[in-house]
């Protein structure tokens, strides 16, 4: 980009996007799910590409060796979600159950967060948990980074595919310099050798334009949720 970046991490989802839209950060990797929330206040910068296309999964995940098949095999667990903002990880399922007019506190035993996909995987792993709800790409990459964990799990239900957490700025900083560099940079990774080590490490393909429709199956998993009370 020809300029100093610095990278912010923060531990919520929420933290993240009241930042971006604030204009505190000029720039931020965020879910669909507060993408969708924010539409009106954020503009798409990029969208990664994961096998070749702009979408992904969300997974619900119970021990291997588990039969289970839909969301009704998992009434009655104790059930591990990522984070209140996340799609894959909370809305996905949030909306399965309100398409049965039922809510996660009437339907699982009990449910916790625990801020992070990742944390998510480990929890059914280890037994904290008897299922979870989880982002399908991080559990696919855990396939191959952190096998030990992920053999302990299986998906039992797979989503739609969805539009693939995008990179998003402030909409009133959309026009800028600063971000038209960073769309270039995003997009040129592949020819670039540290580009190439960096995806390689994500496990994607590259970055490019994406329309704001690549969200709209979330959009209506968020009208879902909100009519239900």
């Amino acid at each position: 980009m020809g300029t100093e970046v610095q990278l912010v991490l923060k531990r919520t989802y929420q933290e993240i996007t009241s930042q971006l839209v604030s204009g505190l950060l000029d720039a931020a990797w965020i879910c669909g799910f507060p993408f969708v929330a924010y539409r009106q206040e954020l503009e798409l910068v990029a969208v990664p590409i994961w096998r070749g296309r702009m979408t992904y999964q969300s997974y619900l995940i119970v021990a291997d060796g588990r039969e289970a098949s839909t969301i009704n095999d998992l009434r009655g667990d104790i059930h591990a979600f990522s984070d209140p903002d996340s799609n894959s990880g909370y809305l996905v399922t949030r909306a399965l159950l309100a398409e049965q007019r039922v809510k996660p506190q009437d339907f699982f035993l009990r449910t916790f967060f625990t801020y992070g996909h990742r944390n998510v995987v480990r929890a059914v792993a280890t037994g904290l948990a008897q299922s979870g709800s989880v982002d399908g790409y991080v559990w696919e990459v855990m396939t191959e980074t952190e096998a030990e964990l992920t053999r302990k799990t299986v998906p039992a239900w797979r989503s739609d595919w969805m539009g693939f957490p995008p990179i998003a700025t402030a909409a009133n900083n959309a026009a800028t310099e600063g971000i038209a560099k960073l769309r270039r940079a995003l997009f040129a990774m592949p020819h670039d050798p540290v580009g190439r080590d960096v995806l390689s490490l994500l496990r994607l393909d590259g970055f490019a334009n994406g329309e704001s429709s690549l969200f709209d199956s979330i959009a209506r998993r968020v009208d879902l949720v909100r009519a239900s009370g």
